[in-house]
């Protein structure tokens, strides 16, 4: 088994050191979308019922019984606002959706164009700060990128969510196979490694949530 990350060995990566990282993200997702469009094909998930699965888990960060600012990181073409107003269309939710492939945010602005307190941006980082942030997805398909890379790139991400957020953030991650090996060009770890990495990183609460019937996990990070 892989040594738990240090964070001291991930610590402060410089997002210059992640452009190709970056790169690669970007037109392997604009290709799905150009594919599948506006799907969950097009995001690369399977399904709509395994996508909004990971939304349940994700949003059990954020507190619903007052109006909030969300960023999501990795938006795709911004299934989540759907799964918002059917589920919580109650609470007001001010949303920013970002992401690398500028053709996803294309679609992203047609698709919710009509929708008030609703904003996209290209890129790998937030351009604000939000009461919280979530990330479902975007540590999973490595491609050809070594561990090392990978992770720097997760640490980026991760150092990225708690410097935009006021009161914490939540992503998942795929576990690891117990008896098989991972499917090559895809990123496992086990559920202990990133939440000591952060709860020694930020100072934070960190929770790890699984059991709800996928290979992976949901650590949500909550700032003190």
């Amino acid at each position: 088994m892989r040594a738990a990350v240090v964070a001291s060995e991930l610590a402060s990566p410089r997002a210059g050191d992640l452009s190709q990282i970056y790169s690669g993200i970007a037109a392997y997702y604009s290709a799905k979308v150009a594919r599948f469009g506006a799907t969950p094909n097009g995001v690369d998930w399977t399904c709509q019922a395994t996508q909004e699965m990971r939304f349940v888990q994700l949003l059990k960060l954020c507190d619903f019984a007052s109006p909030f600012s969300l960023n999501d990181l990795g938006c795709g073409y911004g299934a989540l606002i759907a799964y918002l107003g059917r589920r919580h269309g109650g609470c007001a939710v001010d949303y920013l959706g970002i992401d690398v492939s500028e053709p996803m945010v294309r679609r992203a602005r047609r698709l919710w164009r009509n929708r008030g307190n609703t904003s996209f941006a290209i890129g790998h980082s937030s351009p604000r700060t939000a009461d919280y942030a979530v990330a479902s997805g975007i540590f999973n398909v490595a491609q050809d990128q070594t561990q090392h890379d990978w992770e720097q790139f997760i640490a980026a991400s991760l150092d990225d969510l708690h410097r935009t957020t006021r009161r914490g953030f939540a992503v998942n991650f795929m576990k690891r196979p117990e008896s098989a090996p991972a499917r090559r060009g895809l990123y496992t770890t086990d559920t202990a490694s990133w939440a000591r990495y952060c709860a020694s990183r930020f100072n934070a609460i960190a929770e790890v949530h699984d059991g709800y019937g996928l290979m992976e996990f949901t650590l949500i990070v909550r700032k003190l």
